[in-house]
């Protein structure tokens, strides 16, 4: 496992200065800053990990049973999502910018992209249509 140490630079390793929305043991889930649909979620460890595919299988049940509160919590807060995206960058050739794992709860909602057809496959445009 790469357990790093907390670092002072790292904007998940004070979740006492963030507004957390849903938390379990080992999770807190924050809403992003910078949101690709509204309700766009992140579910963070507390523990200082960079990559996701590190997690224990305890931390995986755990994550997914949080995945699953936040999409509960967010369909009965807007009827309108009708689907969802959820993801993680792991490595910096895949986009990862902030070394702390961060799973992404992306809802979408009809008509929200023209084509949606390929879904998370859009990260290399030519990939999305097939």
């Amino acid at each position: 496992m790469s357990d790093l140490q907390p670092s002072p630079q790292c904007p998940f390793c004070q979740p006492e200065n963030l507004a957390i929305v849903a938390r379990s043991r080992n999770f807190f889930v924050i809403i992003d800053k910078t949101p690709v649909t509204p309700g766009h979620s992140l579910i963070i460890p507390y523990r200082h990990i960079a990559d996701a595919l590190e997690l224990s299988p305890d931390e995986i049940t755990e994550v997914w049973e949080l995945v699953q509160k936040m999409r509960q919590k967010l369909l009965a807060e807007d009827p309108a999502i009708s689907g969802f995206n959820l993801g993680f960058n792991s490595g910096v050739d895949a986009g990862q910018t902030i070394f702390h794992v961060h799973i992404h709860l992306i809802p979408r909602r009809y008509g929200d992209v023209e084509k949606p057809r390929g879904g998370v496959r859009g990260v290399i445009p030519a990939r999305q249509n097939y």
